[in-house]
């Protein structure tokens, strides 16, 4: 039986129209040397949310450090009809593209370039497929998260989704984006083994049911667990057996070790109605410590509700909508052509579309995040050409892209790169902070954006503009390339 694919190793995970393609424009001796620049953004924020938060950048770099081919990948592309002097070639191959990156964590907005790839053409077509699967996916999770985590409040959130996730890869890489977007612990032991994320655990309905009693069973695990102590008090009825048996087990097995309990567990039920009876009961017994913990197909709409109507929980477990984040399950990125380079040379180039959305924005770009000095607000974005800095500028004045009347002149501004040296010559020279790091990093970019972008409902639409250059460039190009293919 085959192994299931490590992360690293990945160098076949692309689609065939990739192969079929650098095939295609592969010519033997010199042909690697034309460059091309590629930028991965999305066109649309899932759930209509005001923004996305970055992540996966860890997995890219494990899988283009790791990109070679085997004989035996390189046989099953001959048997495809791929072309020796191509197979020769992969047989050799080397990475050696430059990649930008806009740091994982960060808020991002449609349009914008989250990774910007320089390099030969044959082997930054290669890539497509694996730096879309890896961004979307956990881009996707880590937004999903910020979402939620948001919805609480201040409360805690875990990450509770293994069971639901769709494959190992999904489970593990979704437990790390959704830390990164601001869960607190996961319930997966793999994941907080391999990234360091804090753990959390609980029994089950299965454990409390070997038993003979419901009490029996609180017994045994409190006894096991002293320090780690969370009951799931509704396998039976929440406020007639599981709390009172819960409270017994307390006073008779954690207080006489000098010990407290951690919490109990909701799963069913009006969790509202129910945390608000349990937590009373609880601090009447002498136990306002002990934390409330709910469960049960959670979302952040569902949060948000509970919170709204005053639900005394302290700790919300998330599953399956968030790992999957089942209510928009797919993330609209994509990966687009927008230059190409001879002998140093760079010719910008752009995609037309009846659909405007797909419509790219041509060359090579530094992307600017414009903050107010005095608020530490995010004022807009703007991306520009390479040669254009903007960081020591007084004033600068924004336009709309697409309603070019709607101009704002800003002052009194600090202007930050987002994209950020990733790889250079096939090689990771990026420094990964420790994933709390990163984090506390997210949190507090969120933070810098306004209210009015947080919103879940109809948000303020945050401006991602143009240079005045960079419309130029992009406009002229639209009317050349309409009248060129009109002829």
């Amino acid at each position: 039986m085959n192994a299931l694919a490590s992360f690293d190793k990945l160098s076949m995970m692309m689609d065939f129209y990739s192969s079929a393609a650098t095939a295609n424009a592969f010519r033997g001796e010199g042909a690697d040397e034309a460059i091309c620049w590629f930028d991965l953004s999305f066109r649309k924020t899932p759930e209509l949310g005001g923004f996305c938060i970055t992540a996966g950048l860890q997995q890219v770099a494990d899988i283009l450090e790791n990109l070679h081919f085997t004989e035996e990948e390189l046989s099953y592309l001959a048997s495809q009809g791929c072309p020796k002097s191509f197979l020769d070639y992969l047989g050799t191959f080397r990475f050696s593209c430059d990649i930008w990156a806009v740091p994982e964590g960060t808020p991002v907005f449609a349009g914008e370039p989250v990774l910007k790839v320089r390099g030969p053409a044959v082997q930054a077509q290669l890539i497509e497929t694996i730096l879309m699967q890896t961004m979307n996916h956990e881009t996707l999770i880590a937004t999903k998260a910020n979402r939620i985590v948001r919805a609480a409040q201040g409360r805690r959130v875990v990450e509770f989704g293994a069971r639901r996730a769709q494959g190992a890869t999904a489970a593990m890489q979704g437990a790390r984006a959704a830390y990164i977007g601001g869960c607190s612990a996961t319930t997966c032991a793999k994941s907080a083994m391999a990234y360091g994320i804090p753990h959390f655990g609980s029994m089950t309905h299965n454990y409390i049911q070997m038993f003979d009693s419901e009490y029996e069973a609180f017994r045994a695990y409190a006894e096991a667990f002293p320090d780690n102590c969370v009951l799931l008090i509704d396998t039976y009825s929440t406020l007639h057996s599981g709390l009172p048996n819960a409270i017994r087990v307390f006073n008779e097995v954690l207080l006489p070790r000098g010990k407290r309990p951690v919490g109990v567990r909701l799963d069913s039920g009006d969790l509202a109605y129910l945390s608000k009876k349990v937590r009373r009961i609880l601090n009447e017994a002498g136990f306002p410590d002990c934390d409330i913990i709910a469960s049960n197909s959670l979302d952040e709409q569902i949060i948000r509700e509970m919170v709204q109507h005053g639900a005394r929980v302290d700790t919300f477990l998330v599953g399956e909508k968030l790992i999957t984040s089942s209510t928009a399950p797919v993330f609209p990125g994509v990966y687009k052509l927008t230059a190409t380079e001879k002998s140093g040379e760079i010719k910008p180039v752009i995609r037309l579309s009846e659909n405007v959305e797909k419509i790219t924005t041509p060359c090579p770009k530094l992307l600017w995040r414009l903050f107010d000095m005095e608020t530490g607000k995010a004022i807009a974005d703007l991306m520009t050409t390479e040669d254009e800095d903007i960081s020591a500028c007084r004033s600068y004045r924004l336009f709309d892209p697409d309603y070019t009347w709607k101009q704002k002149e800003v002052e009194n501004f600090v202007a930050r790169q987002l994209l950020t040296p990733f790889f250079k010559d096939g090689k990771c020279v990026y420094r990964f902070p420790a994933l709390k790091e990163v984090r506390d990093y997210c949190m507090q970019q969120v933070d810098s954006l306004w209210e009015e972008v947080l919103r879940f409902e109809y948000p303020h639409n945050y401006y991602v503009d143009l240079s005045q250059k960079l419309w130029d460039i992009k406009n002229n190009l639209i009317q050349t390339m309409r009248g060129r293919n009109a002829e």
